[in-house]
């Protein structure tokens, strides 16, 4: 088993932040794609429900490439950390 890096607890609260931020830009676009009811809920359209119930359905290597460049981006942010992290137990 890979031995942990010794600031581990630094590393998972900085995921965290990361996590965090795409999570909440995730939710600002849907809300941004959904109709507000009076009630102050949230009415997905259909094309986006059946979109994103596509995507649940399928796995990685099957979605086309715009998709998985999405997905490529998102990871993208995380590379640096885990960079900097993996580069400083090395050292």
């Amino acid at each position: 088993m890979a031995k942990l890096p010794s600031n581990i607890d630094e590393l998972v609260e900085e995921l965290a932040a990361i996590e965090h931020q795409r999570w909440a830009h995730w939710q600002q676009y849907m809300h941004s794609e959904a109709a507000r009811q009076p009630d102050g809920s949230l009415v997905i359209p259909a094309d986006l429900v059946e979109r994103w119930e596509r995507q649940l359905k399928t796995s990685y290597d099957q979605l086309p490439d715009d998709e998985r460049k999405s997905d490529r981006e998102q990871v993208m942010k995380y590379l640096p950390l885990i960079q900097r992290f993996y580069s400083s137990e090395r050292n």
